[in-house]
């Protein structure tokens, strides 16, 4: 079979929205975990939906990466993909409700599915295009892992910024 990017692009997004779904509800299921808040969404905050959309697509691409060694710049689509995802979700969200108010349930989940499918939307076009993305890979990839370093201590150590509050309970990150 013919390794097709954007056939495997598919396939994430659906990873990225299967598993974003589920580690929204993990932190619960399994009793408040510790262990599983380090991959699910500990409240409803706009940070937690960002590493519930961060740590699925960022596991994904690693996997991708060994897939399709042929293209150099693999890891700076994938970074700026995950940032242009990681900045959707935040203007989206805060922009419709500066708007309109407090937003239904429906439009939070839609944003999250429209991000994903942006980013891979974006990707594909990049890598479908093949022209260089002029960037370090290396250096991408450092930047991806720093990324996800943050998503697990801040849901710990939790600063006291807005994004990170929990607009039902108003609490920050796991220890409220």
């Amino acid at each position: 079979m013919k390794r097709s990017i954007s056939f495997w692009q598919v396939i994430g997004f659906g990873v990225t929205s299967l598993l974003g779904t589920l580690l929204h509800f993990l932190y619960a299921w399994l009793g408040e975990s510790s262990f599983a808040a380090i991959f699910s969404a500990v409240n409803e905050s706009t940070w937690e939906h960002m590493k519930i959309f961060f740590l699925p697509t960022f596991a994904f691409a690693l996997i991708q990466s060994k897939l399709f060694k042929e293209y150099e710049d693999f890891w700076c689509v994938k970074l700026k993909g995950i940032l242009l995802g990681l900045t959707l979700i935040p203007v989206i969200f805060y922009t419709y409700n500066g708007a309109i108010g407090k937003s239904p349930d429906w439009i939070n989940i839609s944003i999250f599915f429209i991000s994903a499918g942006a980013v891979y939307f974006y990707e594909t076009k990049m890598f479908e295009n093949r022209s260089k993305n002029h960037c370090a890979p290396r250096f991408s990839l450092a930047i991806l892992w720093i990324i996800a370093v943050l998503f697990v201590v801040f849901t710990f150590i939790t600063p006291q910024l807005e994004i990170f509050r929990d607009p039902n309970t108003g609490a920050f990150g796991i220890n409220g």
